[in-house]
Order: structure tokens, then C-alpha cells, then sequence
């Protein structure tokens, strides 16, 4: 289950997904219900955008690793995986609020007797054991840690994303450094199965007429909608990359102006799986989503720092054997991939053909303000929040747009329909401001910031280079019909979080060598483009 998905085959089938009313998981026996949809759909094909009645869509969860900041590293592989298996729980009791539709129309207190209460029991006992974890270790138990153990359900009508009118000011200030929320799940240690122990008599999809798996190709109603979709010609443009202060382009017209372009390619190997040795080592299907990796071929979830510091690289400079990583993206066209039953794919509601980008530049750039420093080998930075939909926006930093619009329109909590010509483009800035001492941090927030408005890092935390990731993808523009949309695509995630455009995120373990690194210093600080 931690192997990497390295060669797609031609897809498997394409399924008459239209015509089920759920698709079943291999594996679990769990079924994915069309329940989203099935609370805005006229039987057409086509997946409307507006609720019809309550009902909630999915459910939110306290991000616990957002705040543990204080973790002896002695405690942090196991305080990792009892994370990761508190975001296993929340996808098992999200599968089950999909398959239990019927009985919560007929029972007003359905979901929160028989999902969200029995939720808690077992994110209580998960709990105890990360303050036992960090307690043998030394470390002081977090204040008031059984409080983070109750989950809210996120009524249907507000799982809707805003009007498009992206202006960048929707979110924090973006230095909130914590969170580890970008992909911390778990490897089926969880050994609650919640989906398990329903009576196989609301296999979801069944009730208010949704009899077909909807117009976007089979993402079994957890996302994307109509409404998470905008066409870009129609906002307002807006150049600001970045929601709020997160993810700032830190080069300027001063200090430090030159940049290091590194060449990995697209990921031609299809190298792909669903770990994520940042914030779930040694978790198999620790993300619950695909991840494209360019660069080191070694990366998965057991892979340790020599292991990738040995690995082969697919970066054009052999200097460079540093791990990009981000979540793959996918066309809803209703074909299944290679890993349509399989953890991270269909198995965890990730369905339909993955789209490999025609493009991935990977750019470092300098500070306006000062030279930077070296990064540090291993050093980790992951920038965006998988979760950021029921988490809130402050590690939210998500940057969606159109060739030949991305100088005028950045949209943050949308996905962009592109005119014909025009393909998506999908951005990231990361942090480039370090404490000077640390590789990560217990969040994998603490030890980076992103710069200030004034280009400036704050708290003696000093510069180094700063990774701009550009990303271009080849995609039919989805179709909005009444209120409904046809070929959607969308970025994989965790099946609580519907896909939204505001997930988005990206990943970056730093492998260069010390000479390679040295030059790219060196190139920055002196005004210089190198590659």
C-alpha cells in the first residue's frame, strides 16, 4: 500500500457510473454515495450547485496537529501516527454520513447519535495516547487536549465556496505558523471501521431521487459543484498571489534579485503514491490523496533522510536531489485510473483520469530586502493546507489561474474555467523565511514564515531562497449549465474536504548538495539567473 504508483495504464473501463447510485470501494467493503449531489440533482446527468433542504455535507474536526507546536522529536513518529489516524476516523465517519442518507431523514438526531458521538470516543481515546506519547518523551501534555475531540457536521448550504470575486484579503495574515494539517492520515491502523457496522440499507445516493452518480464523470457527490468553479474572463482581475500574507513572492527590485531555475520534469515516470513523509513518516496512505513527485524517485512514506539523500533524481542537475510533491490533479471524465481501488484513489473518494502537467517550473528567488542564506539539507517546508476548507484559511495558499491571465487574476477559493487557448495554472509560493536551527518543527509551521508585506522576515528568522512553483495543465474547460457543470477536474484530497479549490498545497524536501546549493546562493545574491 506505501509503493509508488509509477506507470497509469490505458484506464480500466469507463464505467456507467451515471446510472449507480454509489460506487463501491474495493477493499472495505464501504461504498461511496452520491450523497452531496444527491441533495441537488433533477436525474439529468448534471450536478447542481444548491440544496434543496438541511442536510450536512461533511464534517469538521479540530486539527490537533495545528496545535501541538511542543513535541520532543523522540515523541513525533508516534504522535504522527496517532494524527494520522485521527484523520482515518474522520474519513470513516465521513464515508458513513454518505452511506447513511435515508436514515438521517428520518432521524433528526441520526447523525449526531450515530456518527459524531461515536466520532468522539475514539478521537478521545486517540488523544490520551498523543499526551501519553509526548509525556514518555519528556515533553509536558498540552492544556485541555480532550477538548479538541468533538467534530462538527458542516450544513450542505455552507459547503459552498464564495462568488469568485478573489481579492486576496479573504484570509488571515498568514503567519500563523502551524498546522500540520497538509496530509496526516494513516496507513488502516484505525481500528474503529464505523462504515462497517451500518445495516447496508442506505447505501446513500438512494434518497432524494439521486439515482445517478452525476454529471461531473463519477466523483461520487463529494466534489466539485458547479459553484466551485468560475469563469476567469468574468472576475475582476487581481494580481495578488497569496491568500492574505501567505505566500508573498518574496523578490523584488532590491536586495537579492537574481534566481536558480532547477529542471525535474513533469513526472514522466508517473511516479506517484499517497504518502507523505513530511507529516505521516512511516504511515502508508498517510495523505489519502496521489501526489505527483518530481525530482527524488525515493520518496515515500518509510523513506528516511539518507534514503532520499541517495535517491535517484529526475532533475536535469544531479546536484539536485531534493522532493517536490503536490497533489496530482484529475479530470472527472468517469474513467477509472490505475488506482480506482486502491488507498488514495478510489478507495478514499479520488476518482477519475489523472492529468499529468505539460508544464512544472520550480524557480528559487531572493529577498527584497537582504541576500539569503543556504537552506540546510532535509530542510522540510509544506505551504498551502490540505484541510484548509473546515480549517480556516491562515496556512490556506492556494493561487489558481489561466495562461495569459495571471498577471491580472489570482482566484483563491475557485476553480478557474479558462477561455479556449488558455490552460489552468496552478501556483505556489513558499516560505522563505527559517529560524536558523531547525529542519522542522513538531506542526511542520514553526521553524518557516513567509515574508511581511515589506518583504521582511520577522522574529530573527533569516532569508533564504524562496521556491515558486508553476504549474500548467491542459484541461477541457468544465461546462456550467443552469446552475450545474460537466467535465469538472479537480485537485485530489481528503474525502471530507469536497475537493474545494482552497485545499490546494505543495511539498518540498530540500536534497540539493552543498556545492549546488552554494551556487544557487551565489547566483541569487549576485543579481544573477542561473540553471
Amino acid at each position: 500500500m506505501g509503493r509508488n504508483i509509477r506507470k497509469r495504464r490505458t484506464p480500466l473501463a469507463t464505467k456507467a457510473i451515471a446510472a449507480s447510485a454509489a460506487l463501491a470501494l474495493g477493499g472495505g467493503g464501504l461504498v461511496w454515495a452520491n450523497f452531496y449531489a444527491s441533495a441537488h440533482e433533477d436525474n439529468s446527468g448534471w450536478n447542481r450547485t444548491k440544496s434543496t433542504n438541511a442536510r450536512v455535507a461533511t464534517i469538521n474536526c479540530p486539527d490537533v496537529g495545528q496545535k501541538l507546536t511542543k513535541v520532543p522529536r523522540s515523541a513525533r513518529r508516534g504522535v504522527a501516527k496517532e494524527l494520522a489516524l485521527l484523520d482515518r476516523q474522520v474519513t470513516d465517519a465521513y464515508k458513513r454520513l454518505a452511506e447513511t442518507r435515508q436514515a438521517q431523514a428520518g432521524d433528526a438526531n441520526y447523525v449526531n447519535n450515530a456518527i459524531l458521538s461515536p466520532l468522539k470516543s475514539k478521537r478521545v481515546a486517540t488523544l490520551d495516547r498523543i499526551g501519553i506519547n509526548i509525556n514518555r518523551a519528556g515533553g509536558k501534555r498540552p492544556q485541555n487536549l480532550d477538548q479538541l475531540a468533538q467534530c462538527q457536521g458542516v450544513p450542505a448550504e455552507q459547503s459552498q465556496t464564495n462568488d469568485g470575486q478573489q481579492d486576496g484579503d479573504q484570509n488571515q495574515d498568514g503567519q500563523d505558523q502551524n498546522q500540520d494539517g497538509q496530509d496526516q492520515n494513516q496507513d488502516g491502523q484505525d481500528q474503529n471501521n464505523d462504515g462497517q457496522n451500518n445495516d447496508g440499507q442506505d447505501q446513500g445516493g438512494q434518497d432524494g431521487g439521486g439515482q445517478d452518480q452525476g454529471g461531473n464523470g463519477g466523483q461520487a457527490g463529494n466534489g466539485p459543484s458547479a459553484d466551485d468553479f468560475v469563469d476567469i474572463t468574468q472576475v475582476q482581475g487581481n494580481a495578488q498571489l497569496g491568500v492574505g500574507a501567505n505566500g508573498l513572492p518574496a523578490n523584488g527590485d532590491s536586495g537579492s534579485t537574481g534566481s536558480f531555475t532547477t529542471s525535474c520534469g513533469t513526472n514522466e515516470n508517473e511516479n506517484r503514491n499517497s504518502d507523505n513523509v513530511i507529516v505521516a513518516p512511516g504511515v502508508s496512505n498517510g495523505a489519502q490523496h496521489q501526489h505527483d513527485y518530481v525530482g527524488n524517485q525515493a520518496n515515500n512514506a518509510f523513506a528516511s533522510d539518507q534514503d532520499l539523500a541517495n535517491g535517484d533524481t529526475t532533475c536535469q542537475n544531479q546536484g539536485d536531489r531534493s522532493s517536490y510533491f503536490w497533489p496530482v490533479l484529475r479530470v472527472q471524465d468517469g474513467q477509472d485510473d490505475i488506482d480506482a481501488n486502491a488507498p488514495g484513489g478510489g478507495q478514499d473518494g479520488n476518482v477519475g483520469t489523472i492529468v499529468q502537467a505539460s508544464e512544472a517550473q520550480l524557480k528559487f528567488v531572493g529577498n527584497k530586502n537582504s541576500d539569503v542564506v543556504a537552506m540546510p539539507q532535509a530542510l522540510r517546508i509544506i505551504t498551502g493546507d490540505a484541510k484548509s476548507f473546515v480549517n480556516g484559511n491562515n496556512n490556506a495558499n492556494a493561487n489558481w489561474s489561466c495562461t495569459g491571465f495571471e498577471d491580472k487574476v489570482q482566484l483563491h477559493d475557485k476553480l478557474p474555467i479558462c477561455p479556449e487557448g488558455s490552460s489552468v495554472v496552478r501556483t505556489s509560493n513558499f516560505q522563505s523565511c527559517w529560524d536558523g536551527q531547525n529542519i522542522d518543527s513538531a506542526n511542520h509551521r514553526t521553524h518557516v514564515a513567509f515574508v511581511q508585506g515589506d518583504g521582511t522576515c520577522a522574529n530573527g528568522f533569516q532569508a533564504i531562497p524562496q521556491l515558486q512553483v508553476r504549474l500548467v495543465y491542459d484541461v477541457q474547460a468544465p461546462q456550467i449549465q443552469n446552475g450545474q457543470v460537466q467535465n469538472a477536474f479537480a485537485v485530489d484530497s481528503f474525502p471530507d474536504q469536497l475537493h474545494k479549490a482552497i485545499t490546494d498545497h505543495n511539498d518540498f524536501i530540500n536534497f540539493f548538495d552543498e556545492n549546488t546549493m552554494n551556487e544557487m546562493v551565489q547566483c541569487i545574491n549576485s543579481g544573477q539567473d542561473c540553471q
